[in-house]
């Protein structure tokens, strides 16, 4: 009798495991691919699972096994390319093979739904003209604000888009109709943006033709490309003719970015100048559409995808070079759930798929640079900025016993009034949102805490709300002291929100725009205002980082940064990495045009050796000083680390798991292996939960992860596991 194929699949569980089935009954064996999703029992309940190998025996006796119910798929909705990817990073992070591969397919076929891109129905203006009713427009203003939406989308809008622009919508819709200024079409979903009909074009120069060379001399083969470049000095522009010469010969191109803002300006300059149909791939994307712009990119319909960190799981079958776009950036890290890093996976990536892959960034992490050290990547560099544009004039400004009005300084206004004097705009940033960190009572000193974390409610008073940053609980402000009763509760600190009202107060003239993560919640609000800071109707701006990535603003000549402080002194090991990089971020979003640009640095320390090397030798040498910090400690990338994290409501519970599994962890006697902890961790309780944390620390990669390979399956067995929530973050880019 002949033995059955067993079907190891995938399935979304916590568990570290993949479970095996027999086949569906009267399922051609053929049919049976890896990729392919298949709806199997587990447990009580139906659940989706996919097909990763098909095994000749499994370690339970055939005659046990359940048999999966039927498949989904005729073809795989994996790619083999894919499928090695996702199974190296189950094995490499430690986590659920399940939930791995889970969390890189859309949500709709998560849910088992086919695979074929979905229809769409999309609102548009109609040919009849509605200005003449003009009379009958004024008396309805939720019509006319729905007529003026769609005269400014000719191609139309879906439901979601008009409900994210408009709110409730519906019974003006149907009115609009009903008068025929209004109707529908339904299409596909996915549509490629067309090409510009303008080519752009930079001729480029010495460094940045070398660089191009350099890359397109390794299309068949893995290689890593460090390409350093001082802000504005042209990455895009070599991204660009590398990706040109590589679509010509029919494949594809991957280019991921740190943040979703970017991707309008990014996926525009990238369709004005390849003049091809591009994807987008990032969160803000419905269901639908993910579900299509996957598609699109799986059956070659596009050849470039452009996303941010989960666009590293785009299917691209005929893959032929990746562009990580500030390769230094923390957002490339996925901090819940599968804790995986969208840059190290495109290494992997392009290793498995023999294909370059380009690091750009002005100010690269550490690990990149010991990287170039150790020749395992190619630097590329390019030292000026491109065509007329300008390194800006820094200075640093000791506020030390000035007075700051709204948090600016005397120097500071004075330049600002300059420089908008002359027509130009600038950039205030501070990494702070809301009104002000805290809300203190001014007789007793209660600072008004959160109930559910080890930290202090923020003032927005723009909504009269007190919310808290890390957990999102909120509530009105409240009219007296909780402690005291005293009514005399004043803000604390400085946030966004108090430098807007403060700018009114002495610009009242200038149009601003703040920049964060308040004010650009609803959809399309961020486009509006990037739009409006390139068109000039705002000229004085406010943000936080938001603000001060990658985006390029010809007319700013003047960036203030209000608090370089706050970096100085962080209890993380990146602190002083990521300070620098922020900072030479905003430094690099002035003098980008014709115009000279200037920076003005506010500092309660001007002496701090990390600010004068970066203001007086740049970043590579205050890089030079932070890896020497790290290689004397032992820590990344002289090291390697892995953070073993508990939570429970029970203030013991975290700490009693971690120090049993430390317990196991020192009887597997790992050699070149530290384990530091369990420790409470540094915000101790945070939405309601206690938190702990237990550090492991290797000397190379190797024995850390034969460790990790036997210890964490064990732990799932713990009976103090059950009291706790625990996840593993191999190569940890914080251990806040």
């Amino acid at each position: 009798m002949a033995v059955p194929p067993i079907l190891r699949l995938a399935i979304p569980s916590p568990l570290r495991r993949y479970f095996d089935y027999l086949p569906p009954a009267k399922t051609p064996y053929q049919q049976l691919q890896p990729g392919i999703r298949l709806q199997v029992p587990f447990g009580r309940r139906t659940l989706i699972g996919i097909l990763v190998t098909i095994a000749s025996q499994s370690e339970i006796e055939t005659s046990k096994l359940r048999r999966a119910q039927y498949c989904l798929d005729k073809t795989p909705v994996v790619p083999n390319s894919l499928l090695q990817l996702l199974t190296w990073a189950a094995s490499y992070y430690h986590h659920s093979p399940g939930e791995v591969f889970f969390s890189a397919l859309p949500q709709l076929l998560r849910q088992g739904k086919p695979a074929t891109s979905p229809i769409y129905r999309r609102w548009l203006l109609s040919s009849k003209d509605c200005t003449t009713d003009a009379t009958i427009l004024s008396r309805a203003p939720r019509q006319q604000q729905l007529v003026e939406l769609l005269r400014y989308h000719p191609e139309g809008l879906t439901s979601s888009q008009i409900k994210a622009q408009l709110g409730t919508y519906q019974s003006s819709l149907r009115s609009l109709i009903a008068k025929g200024w209004v109707y529908s079409q339904e299409k596909p979903i996915y549509k490629s943006i067309p090409p510009s009909k303008e080519h752009l074009r930079h001729p480029l120069n010495d460094a940045q033709k070398a660089a191009v060379t350099t890359i397109l001399a390794f299309q068949q083969k893995f290689r890593p490309f460090l390409l350093e470049g001082v802000t504005g000095s042209g990455k895009t522009e070599v991204y660009l003719r590398a990706i040109e010469e590589i679509i010509a010969k029919s494949r594809q191109a991957l280019v991921l970015i740190p943040e979703i803002g970017l991707t309008p300006q990014m996926v525009e300059r990238f369709h004005r100048y390849l003049q091809t149909p591009i994807t987008v791939l990032h969160s803000a994307l419905s269901d639908r559409e993910r579900l299509a712009a996957w598609l699109a990119a799986y059956e070659g319909k596009t050849p470039v995808v452009i996303g941010t960190r989960s666009a590293v799981w785009a299917p691209l079958p005929r893959l032929g070079i990746i562009i990580i776009d500030e390769e230094h950036d923390s957002s490339f890290k996925q901090q819940e759930g599968f804790h995986y890093h969208a840059r190290d996976l495109a290494i992997m990536r392009a290793y498995q798929t023999k294909i370059p892959i380009i690091l750009g960034s002005a100010t690269p992490s550490l690990e990149s640079l010991d990287n170039v050290k150790r020749q395992r990547y190619h630097l590329l560099q390019l030292l000026q900025r491109a065509g007329v544009a300008q390194t800006p004039r820094i200075q640093l400004l000791d506020v030390r016993s000035r007075p700051l009005e709204f948090g600016l300084s005397p120097p500071l206004l004075a330049a600002l009034r300059y420089h908008l004097g002359q027509g130009n705009q600038a950039l205030l940033f501070l990494n702070r949102r809301g009104f002000a960190p805290t809300l203190i009572c001014h007789e007793c000193g209660f600072a008004v805490p959160c109930h559910r974390c080890d930290a202090y409610m923020t003032v927005h008073q723009h909504t009269n709300r007190l919310r808290c940053h890390h957990c999102g609980a909120e509530g009105p402000l409240p009219t007296s002291c909780p402690q005291c009763r005293n009514l005399l509760l004043r803000p604390r600190g400085l946030g966004t929100e108090q430098v807007e009202a403060g700018l009114k107060h002495f610009f009242p003239e200038i149009e601003i725009a703040r920049v964060d993560r308040d004010t650009t919640r609803r959809a399309g609000t961020l486009n509006k205002m990037l739009d409006g800071i390139h068109n000039g109707k705002y000229r004085l701006l406010i943000g936080t980082q938001m603000l001060a990535k990658g985006h390029h603003y010809p007319n700013i000549t003047l960036a203030g940064i209000l608090d370089a402080d706050q970096g100085l002194f962080g209890s993380d090991f990146r602190a002083g990495e990521h300070m620098s990089q922020l900072i030479l971020q905003v430094i690099g979003r002035t003098g980008r045009g014709n115009k000279p640009g200037e920076v003005l640095i506010q500092t309660h320390h001007p002496e701090h050796p990390l600010l004068t090397a970066l203001v007086g030798h740049g970043y590579r040498h205050v890089a030079e000083i932070l890896l020497e910090e790290r290689r004397q400690i032992g820590f990344p990338p002289y090291g390697y680390l892995a953070l073993l994290r508990a939570r429970a409501v029970s203030p013991d519970s975290p700490m009693k798991f971690l120090e049993t599994a430390r317990s196991m962890a020192t009887a597997h006697n790992p050699h070149g292996v530290t384990l530091l902890g369990p420790v409470p961790a540094p915000m101790e309780r945070r939405a309601g939960r206690y938190r702990a944390q237990l550090l492991l620390q290797g000397s190379a990669r190797a024995p850390l992860q034969r460790l990790l390979t036997a210890w964490i399956p064990t732990l799932e067995r713990l009976q103090a596991a059950r009291k706790v929530r625990w996840s593993l973050d191999v190569d940890p880019i914080d251990l806040m």
